[in-house]
């Protein structure tokens, strides 16, 4: 099973609000995930990026790869390098 770390999408039309998830990376977006470690708010000023970096760590260790955008994210936030 190949596991990702990406977005999932909430939020209002035209006021996204995404949580990073752990999913199996067959699964939908917006369906089912494993567990839930952070949030990524774009339409704040500054953005606001929360996530639980043990989590990240322990999740990447057992083989889980982060979407490109999830990458970013915790690159630009320090969590990965």
């Amino acid at each position: 099973m190949a596991v990702k770390i990406r977005l999932k999408r909430m939020g209002a039309k035209k006021a996204p609000f995404y949580r990073i998830v752990v999913a199996d990376s067959r699964s939908p977006r917006d369906g089912r995930f494993i567990e839930e470690i952070g949030y990524y708010n774009p339409t704040t000023e500054p953005i606001t990026v929360k996530v639980d970096s043990d989590k990240v760590a322990e999740w990447m260790k057992n083989g889980a790869q982060p979407s490109e955008t999830v990458k970013r994210l915790l690159t630009k936030n320090g969590v990965i390098k």
